[in-house]
């Protein structure tokens, strides 16, 4: 194989979809770690649900009150409009972890910080409540064309992480970095790959700091053939990975970094680039 069929069989590329707000109900809660729930949903309008890649996002729609009814939106050029603007849902962007067509089931996992929408409703659901969804609008699809990948990224890219290492082929390896607040949040991953996984723990430290991947990443020994790198964290600390992942060799065209959240806006969700 030639080096430039081997690049193009590299390329990520974009699958679009069409964008629906969905209402579903909580079908199963269970707590995996003490940062960590996962919660299982289901409902008719699943029933076309796509994700086709690891990283692809939905928005959530999160009321104060757990038990507002779901109201659905109108779509106009500006997105989604809410009938009441007084009244209207926060949004957060979550990974879906699983789909399942054959069940119609869709398992989101959830962070549970100290405060916020998102986390006070994981932290109270109970089986029957209903949330509304949208998208996700596209994927961005990376072929599995590499045999190292490299992983890196802090509790709220556990799905994300977690799920591409459960579709990566035997003959692969990789090279895996989560960041989570102690040795009680560490989960089981699951993967074919020959896997390297390095937990990190904040233990008390505040979260969106990048001194203990980047010291981590400073002392490992990378592969010496081309990788691909994958960085999900907090928008400046996901920024500084990227930059020490260049300098240990990582190639820009095969290097993706995003923000997952950000210091005073945990709803951002950024891509990293020059």
């Amino acid at each position: 194989m030639n080096q430039q069929t081997l690049i193009e069989q590299r390329k990520a590329y974009r699958v679009r979809h069409e964008l629906k707000f969905r209402t579903i109900t909580v079908r199963e809660v269970q707590l995996l770690s003490p940062t960590l729930k996962r919660i299982v949903f289901t409902g008719e309008s699943l029933k076309d649900f796509v994700s086709a890649s690891f990283d692809d996002h939905i928005k959530m729609f999160f009321y104060a009150d757990p038990e507002h009814a779901v109201v659905i939106p109108t779509f106009s050029g500006r997105g989604l409009d809410f009938p009441n603007p007084e009244d209207k849902p926060v949004a957060r962007d979550y990974t879906p972890r699983y789909f399942d067509a054959d069940q119609g089931t869709l398992t989101i996992d959830f962070v549970l910080h100290d405060t916020g929408y998102a986390t006070s409703w994981a932290k109270q659901a109970r089986v029957g409540q209903q949330l509304g969804i949208g998208g996700p609008r596209g994927s961005m699809v990376q072929p599995l064309a590499f045999d190292h990948y490299v992983l890196i990224g802090d509790d709220t890219a556990i799905p994300a992480i977690a799920r591409r290492l459960e579709e990566l082929p035997a003959a692969s390896h990789a090279h895996v970095w989560i960041e989570v607040e102690s040795e009680q949040d560490q989960i089981t991953l699951h993967s074919a790959a020959q896997t390297q996984i390095h937990w990190l723990y904040r233990n008390g430290q505040d979260a969106g700091q990048a001194d203990g991947l980047l010291a981590a990443l400073a002392q490992y020994q990378f592969p010496a053939e081309d990788f691909h790198t994958w960085i999900a964290a907090e928008t400046n600390v996901a920024r500084q990975l990227r930059k020490e992942m260049l300098e240990h060799g990582a190639q820009k065209q095969w290097t993706k970094a995003s923000g997952y959240w950000k210091k005073g806006n945990p709803g951002a969700h950024d891509s990293i680039e020059d």
